[in-house]
């Protein structure tokens, strides 16, 4: 570890950007120890910890929110009771420095302590589908893919033209969540042996807290530019039809991740509530 004195004479942002990669580091071990022991660290830690956050709070460059943020770190540096506490301040920490270096957090930076999710632990609704039509984000797919997983979606299918799970933005994004998902790519509408009843998340459609969600289904969720296709929207109208959520602002629609994320919440809550006999 660098000593103080040293990072004290580097340029300002060349001396953010390594204490922000020591309280990084910190974090990391304290988070994949996946212990409540404080003596992960040592004296000698805890009294580097103290002095640059110490440091830090002479900085006139900081925010004063900032500044106080830091004086607040080096009490609980000095006298660690609560590994929890300790984490969030390490974490507060490397987040103000890491701003303050014009380093923008993604959702894939932040510490993921899950481990290897297993498949066998999560709840499945039985007959519970989704069909992404032409999602072309790798971050939606990823983020579809996590929010598919939480609420116990049995099986996802991608249409060819959707941004590939594979890629490294729908990995980190899905935080693993496409491993233990089961997923095929193909067009749903080549495929004359689906009896699933089918419905679209569109515009048009029954307000979401007004439809009549099915048990076994598949819905359809579509491009983030031009929505669900005629084809689909079609199939969708001579099947269960379409669901749709209500915006109130002068905007009046929603990233299509986030709405997927509306749609499976209530969707899972019907399931749930009213389970098949």
């Amino acid at each position: 570890m660098i000593p103080l004195y040293k990072l004290d004479k580097l340029p300002r942002t060349q001396k953010l950007r390594k204490i922000a990669k020591v309280f990084t580091m910190a974090e990391n071990r304290l988070s994949l120890a996946n212990s409540a022991s404080l003596k992960i660290f040592s004296e000698s830690e805890y009294v580097f910890f103290a002095d640059a956050v110490k440091l830090l709070s002479q900085d006139i460059l900081f925010s004063p929110e900032a500044r106080e943020t830091f004086i607040k770190a080096a009490d609980i540096f000095k006298n660690p009771d609560d590994a929890h506490l300790l984490r969030r301040v390490l974490n507060s920490v490397k987040h103000i420095l890491l701003a303050e270096t014009g380093r923008d957090q993604a959702d894939w930076d932040f510490i993921n302590s899950d481990g290897h999710l297993d498949s066998q632990k999560r709840q499945v609704f039985e007959g519970m589908w989704v069909y992404m039509e032409d999602i072309r984000s790798p971050f939606n797919v990823g983020a579809m893919f996590r929010t598919a997983e939480s609420f116990g979606v049995e099986k996802i299918i991608l249409s060819p033209f959707c941004a590939d799970p594979r890629h490294k933005r729908a990995e980190r994004t899905a935080m693993g969540c496409i491993d233990i998902v089961p997923w095929e790519k193909c067009d749903l509408f080549s495929n004359e042996n689906n009896s699933m009843p089918i419905f679209a998340l569109e515009t048009g459609g029954v307000p979401i807290n007004e439809f009549p969600f099915p048990h076994r289904g598949i819905l359809i969720a579509g491009s983030e530019e031009l929505g669900v296709s005629p084809q689909a929207l079609a199939a969708a109208d001579a099947s269960l039809g379409r669901v749709s959520i209500p915006c109130y602002g002068t905007k009046a629609s929603l990233n299509v991740s986030v709405a997927f994320g509306i749609a499976m919440q209530s969707w899972a809550n019907v399931i749930k509530s009213a389970p098949l006999s």
